[in-house]
């Protein structure tokens, strides 16, 4: 979802960015307007993230799928090892295509919990391979409605996340990571733009025979430009990016998120119709998963809740189930109004006694 705000914006510039009398969709590559919204975006996220100046910034296309390639082909040394924690589709779906490039091991998983992750791994320094390029991780668990409640200790191994979902929904310290990812389209702008964050320390030239469009060395050097992101979704980034400056930032971003996950998980726990099958010390405030316990009623959920305004509600068909993704720019208004509409449901689809 983008706020109101951001989509006026949009729809006040599309013609004519800037008073340019150019649309970003004609933006050429290089042009005074295209280096504005890139470097301001850069910038604006600097600021945002308190980014330290050690770190340098990507935004690149391809979804954040493609750095599950990018990141062994940049990271891995000569020997070639790296050590994975499995918390949902994502981290696994990243550690098997690591495993095309190196040596990669399964640090910790929750695969095991009962239902499959609904908790994050607990790890300690010992669980990983002293000898590990880095440790990589997924932050927070769209699927399954985790995130991760501490930042695990590597020790001196560089730290990777995944931060999909995740991302300026609260701040972070972005020094205990070598490398954030995130994707756009969950909370920060439009599809076609992935985050890349990393250590300068960590880049160096991936092998000759990898593809040129993923060496984040080239990338950082400009030589290979047109491998980054196109410039609608970085200047729709880049509108996030000042809007929520203009709300006061990630603590006020905190705020609200919390106010809004407490409304709904607070309900949850307060009633017997649906339950919400996570750790409660792990819970993801920006996916809220919840069942009824009965496959055929929460498709009807999803249904009527679609027939009622609320996009997107189903799970996901691995798991099924109901998920509400309240980023960012979901109002506290939609969140009620979601409640609402939970009552009435299991007021009026009374589950059969056994």
């Amino acid at each position: 979802m983008i706020s109101d705000e951001v989509m006026a914006r949009i729809r006040e510039e599309m013609a004519s960015y800037n008073g340019s009398g150019v649309s970003v969709l004609e933006t050429a590559e290089g042009s005074p307007e295209y280096t504005e919204i890139v470097d301001g975006a850069e910038k604006l996220l600097r600021e945002l993230m308190n980014i330290p100046q050690s770190y340098k910034i990507l935004f690149l296309p391809g979804g954040a799928d493609m750095q599950y390639s990018a990141i062994p082909m940049n990271l891995l040394s000569e020997h070639k090892c790296a050590d994975y924690i499995i918390s949902g589709q994502r981290s696994k779906a990243a550690s098997l295509e690591a495993k095309k490039y190196g040596d990669i091991a399964v640090a910790a998983s929750s695969a095991g919990a009962s239902p499959a992750f609904s908790t994050v791994p607990e790890t300690k320094r010992s669980d990983f391979r002293p000898d590990a390029d880095y440790v990589h991780i997924c932050f927070n668990n769209i699927v399954y409605g985790t995130k991760f409640h501490y930042i695990p200790d590597t020790g001196s191994i560089p730290l990777v996340a995944d931060m999909s979902a995740f991302l300026l929904s609260e701040p972070i310290d972005v020094s205990r990571f070598s490398l954030i990812y995130a994707n756009a389209e969950c909370g920060i702008g439009a599809p076609g733009l992935t985050i890349v964050i990393v250590r300068e320390d960590l880049i160096s030239a991936a092998h000759k025979d990898y593809p040129s469009a993923m060496d984040y060395k080239l990338l950082i050097n400009g030589e290979n430009s047109a491998a980054t992101a196109p410039v609608w979704s970085i200047y729709v980034a880049k509108l996030v990016f000042e809007w929520i400056s203009s709300l006061g930032g990630l603590e006020e971003m905190k705020r609200r998120n919390e106010r809004k996950a407490s409304f709904i998980y607070d309900y949850l726990d307060n009633q017997s119709y649906y339950t919400a099958p996570v750790d409660k010390k792990c819970r993801s405030m920006m996916n809220v998963v919840f069942v009824t316990g009965d496959a055929s009623l929460d498709k009807k959920f999803a249904k009527e809740a679609s027939e009622a305004g609320f996009a997107n509600v189903g799970g996901h068909g691995s798991v099924g189930g109901m998920c509400a993704s309240i980023y960012n720019a979901m109002p506290a208004e939609g969140v009620e109004k979601l409640v609402e509409f939970m009552k009435k449901f299991a007021l009026e689809n009374p589950k059969l006694e056994a």
